[in-house]
């Protein structure tokens, strides 16, 4: 049975990381060590960034299924430092700019030390009325970090192309309802690790690999990689997805609802998913009597997209968990989710 305290504390633990695109070190190092106690056979660090890791399966004609997860979040990077000690930023991966004024930004410097600020704009009081309508885009505003002049900023081990993210801890909010930052895709690192937990011990006829990937935010780019090295012959990239069961929006656009377990990719932007995909993540559904639900198509993209036109192809596929307000300053999720989703994506790999 899945140790549900361990998925709570690696839940925390993954998402109080910062790792945006290209920057992801401080999550790859995570992973890797945790890699060391989960039994499989060869564990590194590609030229990217991504962690590969392979399980050896005991028929050496058995499938080599792929599992995917991205370690990067969406953040930002320092543009310009202005010299009375404000910060210009840019962002890395897809943010809604009506979420930033007033937010409370970290930002990594040279020494892996975290500094905090505060995203700022023109006061009400000193704007003319059709401006205070408009969102300024995010290059337009800036953060305040408290210092007096550039010099002081420099000082603090922070330049342009210093990179951050969001500000928040994350914390249960009660027995079933955990709140935090970066759970896309975090919360599917987490699957992966207690998937691995659970076949430690468990010989499988298929070959497991491994990949948590990189700059999946800024165009799925480790998992091209990746998929490339690993030459796997079926794949499942695990996710976190939009769940927007929320006031205000018609049962036909809710993407996936929290509570409905594990959400399964039909289709989106850049996959159809094959029908024996379906089939086996199904079969793997009704082994562990699993509730799920489907995620409406067409929304988003993943790396099982970049997957699957690796090589001569590979037959991919999505598993998502629901979250509500991902790529925002916290998101909201169930950990009874996730727990069903470690049980749907083990008996993937079983059958």
């Amino acid at each position: 049975m899945v140790n549900r305290d361990s998925v709570i504390k690696t839940q925390i633990e993954l998402s109080n990381l910062i790792g945006v695109p290209g920057h992801e070190e401080e999550v790859t190092d995570y992973v890797l060590v945790k890699l060391e106690k989960l039994g499989v056979d060869k564990a590194w660090i590609d030229p990217l960034g991504n962690v590969l890791a392979i399980k050896e399966g005991t028929n050496p004609n058995g499938l080599r299924i792929m599992l995917d997860a991205h370690v990067d979040e969406v953040g930002f990077m320092i543009s310009h430092v202005h010299e009375e000690g404000f910060l210009t930023i840019e962002n890395l991966g897809g943010i809604d700019k009506r979420l930033m004024l007033g937010a409370l930004l970290q930002f990594q410097n040279d020494f892996r030390e975290r500094i905090i600020g505060v995203v700022g704009a023109a006061p009400p009081h000193v704007t003319k009325p059709d401006e205070r309508d408009k969102v300024p885009e995010i290059n337009e505003m800036f953060v305040d970090i408290g210092c007096k002049n550039r010099a002081e900023v420099l000082a603090l081990g922070l330049d342009i192309g210093s990179v951050g993210t969001f500000y928040t801890e994350c914390i249960l909010l009660n027995e079933e309802t955990i709140l935090g930052k970066a759970f896309d895709d975090r919360t599917a690192c987490n699957v992966i690790l207690h998937v691995l937990e659970e076949l430690k011990e468990v010989e499988i006829p298929h070959t497991l690999l491994i990949n948590f990937a990189v700059q999946e935010e800024v165009g799925t780019r480790g998992a091209i990689v990746a998929g490339y090295t690993l030459e796997p012959s079926i794949a499942l990239a695990l996710e976190n997805t939009i769940a927007s069961d929320v006031p205000g929006v018609p049962s036909q656009k809710i993407v996936t609802s929290l509570g409905d377990g594990p959400a399964v990719t039909a289709a989106d932007r850049s996959l159809i998913v094959p029908k024996k995909i379906l089939e086996r993540i199904k079969q793997a559904a009704v082994m562990g009597d699993i509730k799920w639900q489907y995620k409406k198509p067409t929304y988003g993209g993943t790396d099982a997209g970049s997957i699957s036109k690796t090589r001569a192809g590979v037959p991919s596929g999505v598993v998502s968990v629901p979250c509500r307000y991902i790529h925002a300053n916290a998101g909201l999720l169930l950990i009874d989710d996730i727990l069903k989703t470690i049980k749907l994506v083990t008996n993937f790999c079983k059958i």
